[in-house]
């Protein structure tokens, strides 16, 4: 396919590129693009703000991250942060750092992915910013939501004897990550190279197109549950869970037999010779809630598809621990992703 330089159109040209047919499906959007600012009304409810900042060569490669999927990602993990606040995304706004070695049809791959987390979601696009950038591209999003009054719930909310559940399986997303790793370097050199993905489809797809548990916010929800606090798992449920301890001044246990493992994670662990459980607990990325609710919600709970009780909240003078097969306690520690790290 023949590509445009994004210099022939220009920046507005560009927006009017991207941007065209988009339609509005949230009442609390007033006005999105077009204008110097977006007007959203949120007269009745609780708003909630968060933003994410994507850089080449950190966050993602393109070697192996198709343009599209990673507009659907970009949005997604958003989306996730709204939904680990018990909320539901409305509104987001795009802006992109864009390097001259991209083209007008690369950028409309990204926001073909984004519009289509978008329309999946149910989420606005009402803005954003595009500039140059010496290096690689840059993707900053900014999703706005909304919970009802009384009903956000934050990471301080633990307390002791609560139980400590997550939603899906975790580890798979990070399996995923090394496989793209591993056919990328057996790749190199070679233009006829097939990956081999092979029974393994599951972990690709965990890497590349995660997904936000709106639905779990829902069934909790419909279940009548308020969780009393939670988080997304974007770093790995041990950091995730020593965020939610450290926050609510308490202690916990969780129980190796109990976390949630996918099939095709522990078959890719063996092939590598790594360590399941320690991918389960500090891989990241799997974009699954983690969240506590009061003991006596515990019938209820595990009555509901895809969550599963793993642990408990203690005392904080009980510290923050792990008990494995065998019935060992090993001390839990934060190993995943440090975004500010040297590595």
């Amino acid at each position: 396919m023949e590509q445009t330089e994004i210099s022939k159109i220009g920046e507005f040209g560009l927006i009017d590129r991207i941007t065209a047919g988009i339609e509005h499906v949230n009442a609390s959007t007033v006005k999105g693009v077009g204008d110097d600012a977006a007007e959203l009304s949120y007269p009745d409810t609780e708003v909630l703000v968060s933003s994410d900042l994507l850089l080449e060569g950190v966050h993602f490669d393109l070697t192996y991250v198709p343009l599209k999927h990673l507009g659907y990602k970009a949005a997604v993990v958003n989306f996730s942060d709204i939904c680990a606040m018990n909320g539901t995304p409305r509104q987001i706004t795009v802006s992109l750092g864009i390097s001259k070695r991209f083209t007008v049809e690369h950028i409309e791959a990204l926001y073909a992915g984004i519009r289509l987390a978008c329309e999946i979601y149910g989420v606005d696009l009402v803005g954003g910013d595009t500039t140059a950038s010496r290096q690689g591209l840059v993707i900053s999003i900014t999703c706005i939501g909304d919970a009802p009054k009384g009903k956000v719930v934050y990471r301080d909310g633990a307390k002791d004897t609560d139980l400590i559940c997550v939603s899906g399986d975790l580890g798979s997303a990070y399996m995923g990550l090394q496989l793209l790793e591993r056919e990328k370097i057996a790749s190199a050199g070679s233009k006829e190279f097939i990956p081999k993905f092979e029974g393994k489809e599951y972990l690709v797809e965990r890497q590349l197109k995660p997904e936000a548990r709106k639905d779990i916010v829902r069934e909790l929800a419909d279940a009548g549950i308020q969780p009393t606090s939670m988080m997304d798992i974007s770093d790995g449920l041990s950091s995730e869970l020593l965020h939610i301890c450290k926050a609510s001044h308490c202690g916990c246990r969780i129980y190796e037999d109990r976390i949630p493992i996918d099939y095709q994670t522990a078959v890719m662990a063996e092939e590598l010779g790594m360590n399941l459980v320690t991918a389960a607990l500090n891989g990241g990325e799997d974009y699954e809630l983690l969240f506590t609710v009061p003991l006596h919600a515990h019938d209820e709970i595990t009555k509901l598809k895809g969550i599963k009780v793993i642990g408990h909240i203690t005392k904080e003078d009980l510290g923050c621990a792990m008990i494995t097969r065998d019935g060992a306690e090993m001390p839990l520690r934060a190993q995943g992703f440090n975004h500010m790290s040297e590595e």
